[in-house]
């Protein structure tokens, strides 16, 4: 069964502290502002491809956001795992899991978590 066509992709994640988070997606991870909606930034990732930052109301402050989000894993995909790990432990960054091999998924990736706990997987295909 064929579908209407997909334009562009966005991965929404949840914050109590929105300057935190934009500080972290804009200066640690370097990605470009695409849009700016005051309690939500959306920034652009590569082709149609983005992640929404936005801030959670009043009302719902302490019930979407934890100390450690498990719900999510957020992944960039790179040729330079290697890279990125180095940049980001030269900002400060501190990993949860350093670079390796998972032999179960054919893929070289690491893990790290943003201010507020979404983890983030920076991985490589092996078999691509």
């Amino acid at each position: 069964m064929s579908h209407p066509s997909i334009d562009q992709q966005i991965t929404f994640l949840y914050t109590d502290n929105l300057k935190v988070s934009a500080r972290f997606y804009e200066d640690t991870l370097g990605f470009t502002l695409w849009l700016d909606q005051k309690s939500c930034r959306i920034y652009h990732l590569s082709g149609n491809s983005y992640i929404g930052i936005c801030e959670t109301s009043d009302t719902s402050k302490g019930k979407i956001v934890s100390d450690k989000q498990e719900n999510i894993i957020f992944t960039i995909v790179t040729e330079d795992v290697d890279g990125w790990y180095k940049h980001l432990q030269d900002n400060g960054v501190v990993f949860e899991k350093p670079p390796e091999t998972n032999h179960t998924y054919n893929i070289y990736h690491c893990f790290l978590r943003d201010p507020h706990g979404y983890l983030i997987e920076i991985q490589r295909f092996l078999n691509k």
